[in-house]
């Protein structure tokens, strides 16, 4: 071989070195950005097997009875709200619930701490978050009717996960 030959061959070699020296860096820097093991998600796949709004009214013997209705009579001591089953879904569920009034009542009343639960600034709308463990897939939250409520159109939408899950449109009356 002769001098200009082993020139050639060493120049191309280094030249094709290099390149493949920058792409398997740039390859190992992308790798390294990447974790190595991919984790599973932490959300349940679940879907909603029955979602229900009504009263719930509790009898001469104590007994809380629920009766599916779009109609709520605003019978002091009474209460309002919704029950869900989700299937696929047991243990601890994290929902929020967001609950619109047609005008502000006159007092907001909620045995939750003030960490779960918030007003918007025209006092139409609370906000609701809990943690409950499901019994047999389902979750449930009411409102007791008290005096000041208003009348009219009211409309409940709940959250898991913060994926909505259902929409509960109804409205209040005079008892």
């Amino acid at each position: 071989m002769n001098i200009s030959s082993v020139r050639f061959f060493l120049t191309s070699f280094w030249l094709i070195f290099g390149f493949l020296a920058t792409s398997l860096a740039e390859d190992v820097a992308v790798l390294a950005a990447k974790p190595a093991i991919s984790q599973p998600l932490k959300t349940k796949n679940f879907t909603v097997g029955k979602a229900e709004f009504g009263v719930r009214i509790v009898d001469s013997q104590g007994k809380a009875n629920f009766f599916p209705t779009v109609k709520v009579p605003l019978k002091k001591g009474d209460a309002y709200g919704w029950k869900i089953e989700l299937n696929n879904y047991q243990g601890t569920v994290k929902w929020r619930e967001v609950l619109t009034l047609p005008k502000a009542p006159e007092t907001w009343a909620t045995p939750e701490q003030k960490d779960n639960f918030s007003l918007s600034g025209n006092g139409k709308t609370a906000i609701t978050k809990r943690t409950q463990t499901t019994t047999n897939g389902v979750i449930e939250n009411y409102w007791q009717i008290a005096p000041g409520d208003p009348l009219g159109q009211h409309k409940i939408e709940v959250y898991v996960d913060d994926r909505l899950i259902a929409t509960f449109e109804f409205e209040t009356v005079e008892f």
